[in-house]
């Protein structure tokens, strides 16, 4: 699963984990000024470990919250990352991963770790029990 592969509509990722009976992995993140955002991202979102096991068996749903004007989203994109975040992520805490069912509702949080993408799956998957 590649970085294209992230879904970044609620509805839309809700509509696909629906289909195909898959948990929500919802990750807020501030790509271009949190450290261990981008760490996370390198060790774990990134590796080709996880994007292989995430492509059949999660819904990646990434909102972004860039500061530098260049990576800035369209509106409508800040808009609904606004909303996710008052819903999942009121005390503002980045990166901040929150496993979601098909019908948003939540099971588990996490953040960054120093672990192993194999470890991450693990530990996410250990919220789906």
């Amino acid at each position: 699963m590649s970085a294209q592969d992230w879904q970044t509509n609620f509805d839309a990722a809700k509509k696909i984990a629906a289909e195909k009976q898959l948990p929500i992995i919802l990750v807020f993140q501030g790509s271009d000024w949190c450290a261990p955002c981008i760490k996370l991202d390198r060790e774990v979102w990134s590796t080709d470990a996880f994007k292989s096991f995430a492509k059949d068996h999660y819904v990646m749903l990434q909102a972004d919250f860039p500061r530098k004007k260049k990576n800035s989203l369209s509106e409508k994109q800040e808009m609904e990352n606004k909303v996710l975040a008052e819903k999942y992520n009121k005390q503002g805490i980045f990166p901040f991963v929150v496993v979601l069912d098909k019908n948003g509702k939540v099971l588990g949080e996490t953040g960054y770790k120093k672990i192993t993408s194999g470890q991450y799956i693990e530990h996410l998957n250990s919220f789906l029990k």
